[in-house]
């Protein structure tokens, strides 16, 4: 946080399956494994591109309850669906360290590409909407602190204990990337 590139919209990419991209995506997914992130954004490893990837591991709670697979999202879209919206606990490889309650779209539609070129389009709900949401934020210059509606639940990540009912509520090591 603080970093001047995570306050600026990134750039449309214009060739999704340049050599280039796809050798940025491989460094991401590394990052990504490292931090045992949800997801990562490009503008989070200092690149201003349109380009997300994220997962939703076993055991995160989504209406239809399956897990995701590793996704890469080349110029993504999001339109929510419907008006609902919930709050629940983020953090953010960006903001290490601290926790928020942040407001998110319970269910959304989302589409972009491949690195194949080839058209995702999607709808998700659940933890699957909350980090595809989180991470396309950062292609638009937002992190979570920004969405949040109450600052004095942006927390250390330590004190969240005294917020949830168990310590099986929440994972810090599966926390949004």
């Amino acid at each position: 946080m603080g970093h001047p590139v995570l306050r600026y919209a990134a750039e449309t990419v214009e060739d999704p399956t340049a050599p280039e991209i796809r050798g940025l995506v491989g460094d991401m997914m590394e990052t990504l494994a490292d931090a045992d992130g949800a997801g990562l954004a490009a503008p989070q490893v200092h690149v201003l591109l349109r380009i997300v990837i994220f997962q939703v591991p076993e055991g995160r709670e989504t209406i239809d309850g399956g897990a995701v697979p590793l996704t890469v999202l080349v110029n993504p879209i999001i339109t929510p669906v419907g008006d609902e919206q919930n709050e629940d606990w983020e953090a953010c490889l960006s903001v290490p360290g601290l926790t928020g309650l942040v407001p998110r779209w319970t269910s959304i539609r989302y589409s972009g590409v491949t690195l194949d070129g080839e058209t995702i389009e999607q709808e998700a709900d659940g933890f699957h909407a909350r980090v595809v949401q989180h991470e396309c934020d950062h292609l638009d210059g937002i992190l979570y602190p920004a969405r949040m509606t109450d600052m004095s639940t942006l927390i250390f990540r330590e004190e969240l204990r005294h917020y949830v009912k168990s310590a099986d509520e929440y994972d810090p090591e599966g926390d949004i990337a």
